[in-house]
């Protein structure tokens, strides 16, 4: 039986300095699901997110858990009018 391997990424587009935030703040969240940069797209920043795992139940859940930290720091930002 081959192992097989499930991947998405996630891209997000916006200022630098707010990528940098949201980068920041799921760094510390589980580095070894993941990998992420930020890089600049015709005059935009994308912060791109890959998640690997060994099975869709366990990218699902990378996945969730990366978003709803993603919408709190986003919520965050948004508050204090920063970035």
């Amino acid at each position: 039986m081959s192992m097989s391997t499930v991947s998405t990424t996630l891209v997000w587009a916006g200022s630098q300095s707010r990528a940098e935030a949201l980068l920041a703040g799921i760094s510390a969240d589980d580095p070894d699901t993941f990998s992420a940069e930020i890089i600049e797209n015709n005059g935009l920043w994308e912060l791109r997110i890959l998640v690997v795992g060994d099975s869709l139940r366990n990218v699902r859940s990378t996945v969730d858990d990366l978003l709803a930290c993603l919408g709190a720091i986003e919520s965050t930002l948004n508050a204090l009018n920063e970035y």
